[in-house]
């Protein structure tokens, strides 16, 4: 069984889709309650990175753990923006233009968090940049929904037409986000002499294990951050250009070293980041990467998360998870007569996260066997697509519970959720201060890191 095939497996007998599922397969109550089968969705893709991780504790030697499966910790780590405090207050999760907005058809979603893709809407509409959101609003009301995420796209804006299921079936990119695996782990044929670190333990498994995360809001930062908790040593990179919004970055930073670098001209601290890492983890665009010239050496494992897939009419377009859901049906589907709504937690994003990183320590274990370096791949749309095809609709579910105390942790002014791995109880070390970092490793000699001294 191929290494994305066996993930697959993993994830369905997490979610309870193949056979029994796990023996000590807990009740979720009320949590991650919703019409689609949301707790599956959640539990499957943490299911399928724990599975992943024994089977690297197994390669490596290391002893194995006592896993267990708690509902509200799960539904924690997934619900975590709305369970985030900084200094006893919470945050604000969408942007005043970022949500639904009528049309003169219909509903579109818009997401304008960042201040450029809030200024690239407001152009779209042909509107100032300082224009009021009512201003925006009312001239949203006299476009068709189709019309204006056509604008959108045109203009590096985030905008799509809310559809119903069978609308985006019908859509022409509703069938490459079907195709394939949930996770996609591909071969590649460069190669270079591997064997893994010694110095792992059995809760931290991943020790000397180098990761570069160039990812932002959820899904890349969620698998960089699984895999800081199992001991990887992960160094986040940001543009200086576009800096980060604060709270996202302190939502899921835990466990990582952050730095700003300016990837779009030659960088020697970029470089020597590069050439000693064992992990890529980019958020890019299908392209983009290559556009700038970063390339990996070989026995890389690079991973890669995009929204609507690798392939089709969509593939270049910018989404995120609220973008994604209102596009595929999902909205509808969650909301109430002509209302779109939406899953209780940015679901898509945090499972993508998690099948994303038991991908890449899947590759990691394969690649002790034949030097070769792999891609990795998840979409938001893909996982959307399961989402849907899963049987087990409760359109007369209760409102979701929401989760306790006991599921976050406190460190100064900054509460946060707990991980999703209830054997774990804290991430090794809260978000260190946003791009303070020196942009190099740490002073491990490269012989326990992983790497041989010399190619095969």
């Amino acid at each position: 069984m191929d290494v994305g095939a066996r993930l697959v497996r993993d994830y369905e007998d997490g979610a309870g889709i193949a056979g029994s599922g796990p023996v000590d397969w807990p009740d979720p109550g009320n949590y991650l309650a919703a019409t689609l089968p949301v707790w599956g969705l959640a539990a499957g893709s943490v299911q399928a990175f724990r599975a992943a991780t024994d089977r690297y504790r197994a390669a490596a030697g290391t002893a194995p753990i006592r896993h267990h499966l708690e509902p509200e910790r799960i539904a924690a780590s997934f619900t975590s923006d709305r369970l985030l405090r900084i200094d006893g207050v919470p945050v604000g999760g969408f942007a005043d233009l970022s949500g639904f907005f009528p049309t003169f058809d219909g509903w579109v979603r818009t997401h304008a968090n960042y201040p450029h893709h809030r200024a690239r809407l407001l152009a779209a509409l042909e509107l100032p940049a300082d224009a009021p959101v009512d201003q925006a609003e009312s001239q949203i009301a006299m476009i068709r929904a189709a019309d204006l995420e056509e604008l959108a796209a045109a203009r590096g804006a985030i905008a799509v037409q809310v559809r119903d299921e069978a609308q985006w079936r019908a859509h022409p990119q509703s069938g490459s986000a079907a195709s394939g695996p949930l996770v996609a782990v591909v071969e590649r044929t460069d190669r270079r002499r591997y064997t893994l670190p010694v110095s792992g333990t059995p809760y931290q498994p991943l020790q000397g294990v180098r990761v570069l995360d160039l990812t932002r809001v959820i899904a890349g930062p969620v698998a960089t951050r699984a895999l800081a908790l199992l001991g990887a040593e992960v160094v986040r990179v940001d543009p200086p250009h576009l800096p980060e919004i604060p709270w996202q970055y302190t939502d899921t930073g835990q466990g990582k070293q952050s730095t700003v670098l300016d990837l779009r001209t030659p960088n020697a601290s970029w470089e020597g980041l590069l050439d000693s890492a064992d992990v890529l983890v980019t958020g890019y665009r299908p392209g983009a990467l290559e556009q700038l010239g970063l390339a990996g050496r070989p026995g890389l494992v690079h991973a890669r998360v995009s929204a609507w897939g690798f392939s089709g009419p969509w593939a270049g377009r910018r989404g995120f998870d609220s973008i994604v859901q209102a596009a595929t049906g999902i909205a509808v589907i969650e909301g109430a007569s002509a209302i779109p709504g939406a899953l209780p937690a940015q679901a898509l994003d945090h499972a993508s996260g998690y099948l994303l990183a038991a991908g890449i320590v899947d590759a990691l274990t394969a690649r002790t066997a034949d030097g070769f370096g792999r891609d990795v791949r998840v979409s938001l749309a893909r996982t959307a697509m399961w989402l849907l095809s899963e049987r087990g609709r409760t359109p007369d579910h209760p409102v979701p519970a929401v989760p306790g105390p006991r599921t976050t942790v406190t460190h100064g002014a900054v509460t946060t959720a707990a991980p999703a791995l209830a054997e774990f109880p804290d991430y090794p070390f809260p978000a260190k201060d946003y791009g303070r970092a020196e942009p190099h490793w740490s002073e491990t000699p490269v012989q326990e890191s992983g790497w041989a001294a010399e190619d095969p």
